[in-house]
């Protein structure tokens, strides 16, 4: 009898440290689980952003699926420079507000209205990411918008149609309706001095970094398959 009962207890406390260490090991993934969720990316850009079908309604688009093989080749979305970002780095998707011709100021080309598509007006609709991705000033440089002064608050709407004061409106709004989220301005290769020197000095003051394309390979002055691939690679390296 003793040596049954013995029996029974040794089985019992092996039982015991069976149940213990399963809970450890449950308590192990649900402490890790929080790291293992995967963080959303938002785009706020313009043409070298748009995709068929992946924008809001009504924003003008460059790129279809089939493509205008005369604009340029990309013709699926797994090849745009953000999809491929998103996939390969383990990312969700999130809102990709981006508009084909769109200045970040309010003034688009021939001196023309753009503030129903600007950056700065479209930059409060962006979901609820963890990074955002700022692809523009590319239309501002090409248009040969006015830059205007630096300027860091007290906005009024006369002066969101010059680049610096529109600029940093911009940044100024995201980083108040986005607090804790990382954001990221990328900077399109072959702008204008002016348009470049005012990007770097106002995401310095906004604390955001700046991702300078280069070697790009375009076709009608966008990304072709392999600029997407290459600028997917740069956006990649800064991020991660």
């Amino acid at each position: 009898r003793r040596r049954k009962r013995t029996t029974i207890i040794t089985k019992n406390k092996q039982q015991m440290k069976k149940t213990i260490t399963l809970f450890c090991l449950l308590m192990l993934v649900l402490v890790q689980a929080p790291a293992q969720v995967r963080r959303t990316i938002a785009v706020l850009g313009d043409s070298y952003s748009t995709f068929q079908g992946f924008i809001p309604e009504g924003n003008a688009i460059w790129y279809y699926s089939p493509a205008n093989k005369q604009q340029t080749d990309v013709e699926r979305v797994e090849q745009t420079w953000w999809w491929q970002v998103i996939k390969q780095g383990g990312y969700k998707m999130g809102m990709n507000n981006s508009y084909s011709g769109a200045t970040i100021c309010n003034t688009g080309y021939d001196d023309a209205d753009f503030s129903d598509r600007s950056f700065v007006t479209r930059c409060r609709n962006l979901g609820n990411p963890d990074i955002i991705l700022i692809c523009g000033a590319t239309n501002d440089s090409w248009a040969g918008v006015k830059m205007g002064e630096y300027q860091y608050g007290d906005w009024r709407r006369a002066d969101l149609y010059y680049f610096r004061p529109a600029m940093a409106k911009m940044l100024n709004d995201i980083r108040l309706y986005y607090p804790n989220v990382d954001v990221y301005f990328i900077l399109n290769s072959q702008l204008k001095d002016d348009i470049n020197n005012s990007v770097v000095e106002v995401c310095r003051l906004y604390d955001v970094p700046v991702i300078k394309l280069k070697d790009i390979d375009k076709k009608s002055g966008h990304p072709s398959i392999k600029g997407m691939k290459s600028f997917a690679e740069l956006v990649l390296k800064a991020i991660k």
